[in-house]
């Protein structure tokens, strides 16, 4: 039984306890319902990095401008339970908002995305290029996946020696702290899967996967016209049956390392130059895709035109002319070629 002198002691204690609590949430009140700086903007956006301790959340919260510094941030996080609901990430929050507020919001927040387009014909190194000046993975890393063999079989990729040609061009929209070369790479390859998948019905493909997926990115090259595709791999195509070198100046370029110019300043010496993707060497496709090919052309190498052309040459408009015979074809490289100082050939 308590003794009349703990009873008062425990009253006290209880008293002394009550105040101070009563002290603590309105102290811890007082802030939590003040609004933070005024700042212009109407929201900002806030980088969490991983492992970040609730503690340092508040100063990057406060040096965004979206509450006042204080050490009570932490202690309040904590008791209505946000510390525990706080993630890595990019977040766009409203300025001029309570820390209650701000809290909820960090807590609720979805991630911040960021638009990253892939041209349709661009080359792994080029895509490496872009994502490593987005400061979104490194450019030696990147390409290093693209011809690491565990991991393109990780892909469901078999029998090729890389990714070039399996990366989809495409608008991605990556987020920070959570993306990295490994991550964009699946991301491709799934995409370039999905579009395969749509495309690649019926009776589509007159070759095998990764022949068509070779033939695509020669038509990716050879024309931007949407209604020229499906007629140059036919005649790809058709060549091919005959036995005839595709003569295709996209794979030569390829081919050269460190090839400066572009298709019209290849010389007779480089369309003789023997590698595995001059087409004018060897009656075949090139040892590979060439760059990587977007729906489009995809979609004329799955699905040619039924036509009997076997050459065709720039009109220098964006435009090919057809032919097929060798002799309608000399006569438009006649008519369209004969002011431009180019090798002869027969394509």
């Amino acid at each position: 039984m308590l003794t009349h002198y703990s009873q008062r002691a425990v009253r006290r204690a209880a008293l002394l306890f009550f105040f101070c609590s009563v002290a603590l949430a309105g102290w811890l009140m007082s802030y939590t319902g003040t609004r933070g700086p005024a700042v212009t903007a109407a929201s900002v956006v806030v980088a969490i990095p991983h492992g970040t301790s609730v503690d340092h959340i508040g100063h990057i919260l406060a040096k965004a401008g979206l509450i006042h510094d204080d050490v009570r941030f932490p202690l309040y996080a904590k008791i209505a339970g946000y510390s525990r609901k706080f993630r890595a990430g990019e977040f766009r929050l409203a300025t001029g908002k309570t820390p209650a507020e701000v809290m909820r919001q960090l807590s609720e927040a979805q991630l911040v995305q960021h638009p990253v387009t892939i041209p349709e014909g661009l080359r792994a190194e080029d895509i490496a290029r872009i994502y490593a000046e987005g400061g979104w993975c490194e450019y030696n890393e990147f390409l290093q996946l693209v011809h690491d063999h565990d991991f393109i079989q990780s892909l469901g990729i078999e029998k090729v020696a890389g990714l070039e040609g399996y990366l989809f061009p495409d608008t991605y929209y990556l987020t920070r702290m959570s993306t990295d070369a490994r991550g964009i790479i699946r991301i491709m390859v799934q995409h370039f899967q999905k579009v395969w998948a749509e495309l690649n019905k019926g009776d589509a493909g007159k070759i095998g996967k990764y022949e068509t997926v070779i033939l695509a990115s020669l038509v990716e090259k050879e024309t931007a016209d949407p209604a020229e595709r499906p007629v140059i791999a036919s005649v790809f195509i058709n060549r091919l049956k005959k036995g005839m070198r595709l003569q295709s100046d996209p794979t030569v370029v390829y081919g050269i390392q460190n090839f400066s110019g572009n298709s019209g300043t290849l010389t007779r010496d480089d369309l003789q130059r023997y590698t595995p993707y001059n087409t004018y060497m060897t009656p075949a496709l090139p040892a590979g895709p060439i760059c990587n090919p977007g729906r489009e052309a995809l979609k004329a190498a799955l699905h040619p035109a039924q036509e009997s052309f076997l050459y065709f040459v720039s009109r220098n408009d964006g435009t090919h002319q057809f032919s097929k015979t060798l002799v309608e074809h000399n006569r438009a490289v006649q008519k369209y070629q004969k002011d431009r100082n180019v090798p002869e050939k027969e394509k």
